[in-house]
C-alpha cells in the first residue's frame, strides 16, 4: 500500500508551487515553468483549472493560479481523491453577516470577502471586525460617556458624549478604515499575525466631531508632539491595569480636519462591536490608531510608548530585509499612510459564466491612505497588456474611489482578471507583496480573480 498522502492542487500550490509544478506537469515539463507555459504544460494547467487558458503563453513561471490562491472553483478537480481541504470559518455574531470569515477568535477578528465590498458605502453588517482585547460590556447611558483630553494641553477636558454633541459642530464623512495587517497573507514566508487577504477594510459614513475642534478647545501646548489613544476594551488577560492596545500619531496628523470622534456609523449609533458609544477615526492610517470605546486622548511631549508602539508592532522596514531573516529594530519605522490598493468586487473569484460570453463587466474599489488614486488598470492576459478602468471621484477626502470596466474575451476558457492601482504620487501596486517584515504590514499586491467561461 502506498504511503503517499493525497493532496489537492490547491493545497500543493499554496504550500510548495515548485512541487505542484512537478506533480501537474511532470518532471520533464516542470522546467518550462522557469519561463512560460507551453505544450504539455499548458494543456495540463488547463485541465487543472477546468478550461483552456487563452492567454496561457503569458503565464509567468511560478505563478500560483488565482483559482488556487484565493479559493478553488467547483470546476477545479483534485490531483487525486482526498479529503476536502479545510474551508473558511464563517462568523456567527449578532448584527453581522454570516459571510464574514473568522481569522481569530480571541481576540475576535473577521474579514470581509472582496465580493461583499461591492457597495459604495459598506453596510455595517458587512464591515470587518478587528479587536485587540476583550469586548467590553455595552455602556448603558451613551450621552454620559466621558472622554478625557489631558497631557500637554492648557485645559484638561473631561467631556461627555452629550457635551460633544451640543458644543461642537457635527460632521459626516465617508472614509476608509483599514487594518494595518491587511494583505498579510500575501507575504512569503508567512508573517506573524492574522492572515488577512484584502478584506480588512471597509468604507462607512461616520458622524461625529472633528478631533481638531476638541483639541483647540483644550488648547495644545507648544510641547505637544504625539498622542496616545485609549479605549475601555479589557486586556485579553482580564487584567484591568493593562490596556489591550494604546497607539498614537504625531500631532500634525492628529490635527487633520478629517479625523473624527464619532458616535454614529451609517446613520445609526455605533454598535458595541464597532466601539459604542464613541470611537476615534484617524483617516488613512492603520486602523489600530482609531481606538474603539474611546475614553482618553493623552497629548504627549514625546513619541507615545503605549502597547502596540515600538519594536516591530505596526512598523515596516526602512531598507529592504531578506524575507524571513532576523530583523534589526533600528531599521524599522512606524507604518503611517496605508499603501495604494485596488480590488475587484464583482465578479467574485471563481465565477463561472455561460459558454459564449464575450464580455465581462467589472466593478471595484481603490484607495491610497493619505493620497488619492490616480488610475486603475485591468489586465486579462497575465499583465502582458493593460486597459484603463473608469475611475469615480471620492465623496470627500479619504473616501475610496469606485471604478468600473468592461473587458472583452476572445473565447471560452479560464481567465485571470488583474487590477492594479496607482496613487497620486505615481506609486503602483506591485505584482507580489514586497518589503517583507516579520509582522506582515503593508502587503498590497495586485488583486486577481479567476473567471471560467463555458
Amino acid at each position: 500500500m502506498s504511503d503517499r498522502i493525497e493532496r489537492s492542487i490547491n493545497e500543493l500550490y499554496l504550500d510548495d508551487h515548485e512541487r505542484a509544478d512537478a506533480v501537474v506537469f511532470g518532471r520533464d515539463t516542470a522546467p518550462s515553468r522557469r519561463g512560460f507555459l507551453g505544450g504539455a504544460g499548458l494543456a495540463a494547467m488547463g485541465a487543472a483549472v477546468g478550461g483552456v487558458i487563452p492567454f496561457g503563453q503569458n503565464m509567468p513561471a511560478g505563478l500560483i493560479p488565482a483559482a488556487f490562491a484565493q479559493g478553488t472553483p467547483a470546476a477545479v478537480p483534485p490531483v487525486a481523491p482526498a479529503a476536502a481541504p479545510k474551508g473558511p470559518q464563517y462568523l456567527q455574531f449578532p448584527g453581522k453577516s454570516d459571510k464574514l470569515v473568522v481569522l481569530g477568535e480571541k481576540p475576535l477578528v473577521a474579514e470581509t470577502p472582496e465580493s461583499l465590498l461591492n457597495d459604495d458605502t459598506t453596510p455595517t453588517d458587512k464591515f470587518y471586525i478587528r479587536n485587540n482585547g476583550l469586548i467590553p460590556d455595552q455602556a448603558k447611558d451613551a450621552d454620559s460617556w466621558k472622554v478625557t483630553i489631558d497631557g500637554e494641553v492648557n485645559n484638561k477636558l473631561e467631556i461627555t458624549l452629550g457635551e460633544l454633541k451640543s458644543k461642537f459642530k457635527a460632521v459626516t464623512r465617508r472614509m476608509v478604515l483599514e487594518c494595518g495587517g491587511n494583505g498579510r497573507s500575501f507575504f512569503t514566508p508567512e508573517a506573524r499575525g492574522n492572515q488577512w487577504t484584502n478584506g480588512g477594510v471597509g468604507c462607512a459614513e461616520w458622524t461625529g466631531v472633528r478631533v481638531a475642534d476638541v483639541l483647540k478647545s483644550a488648547g495644545l501646548k507648544s510641547s505637544a508632539v504625539f498622542s496616545g489613544h485609549y479605549g475601555s476594551d479589557p486586556h485579553l488577560s482580564g487584567d484591568a491595569s493593562k490596556p489591550s492596545l494604546s497607539r498614537g500619531v504625531p500631532i500634525k496628523k492628529l490635527m487633520d480636519e478629517n479625523n473624527l470622534i464619532v458616535w454614529a456609523m451609517n446613520g445609526q449609533p455605533l454598535s458595541n462591536i464597532h466601539g459604542f458609544p464613541v470611537r476615534l477615526i484617524v483617516a488613512g492610517w492603520p486602523g489600530s490608531v482609531s481606538s474603539k470605546w474611546l475614553n482618553r486622548i493623552w497629548i504627549r511631549d514625546k513619541v507615545h510608548d503605549g502597547q502596540g508602539m515600538g519594536a516591530f508592532s505596526y512598523r515596516v522596514a526602512i531598507k529592504p530585509m531578506v524575507p524571513g531573516d532576523k530583523p534589526d529594530e533600528k531599521n524599522f519605522k512606524d507604518l503611517e499612510s496605508m499603501p495604494v490598493r485596488s480590488i475587484i468586487t464583482s465578479p467574485a473569484n471563481g465565477t463561472k459564466l455561460p459558454a459564449g460570453t464575450k464580455e465581462v463587466k467589472l466593478r471595484g474599489a481603490a484607495w491610497a491612505g493619505d493620497y488619492s488614486v490616480k488610475q486603475v488598470d485591468i489586465s486579462t492576459d497575465f499583465g502582458a497588456s493593460w486597459t484603463r478602468a473608469k475611475l469615480g471621484s471620492p465623496k470627500n477626502k479619504y473616501d475610496w474611489q469606485r471604478w468600473t470596466a468592461a473587458v472583452k474575451l476572445p473565447s471560452d476558457g479560464y481567465y485571470e482578471i488583474w487590477t492594479r492601482g496607482t496613487d497620486s504620487r505615481g506609486v503602483m501596486q506591485p505584482h507580489i507583496a514586497g518589503f517583507w517584515n516579520p509582522q506582515g504590514y503593508g502587503g498590497n499586491p495586485m488583486h486577481r480573480v479567476a473567471v471560467l467561461v463555458g
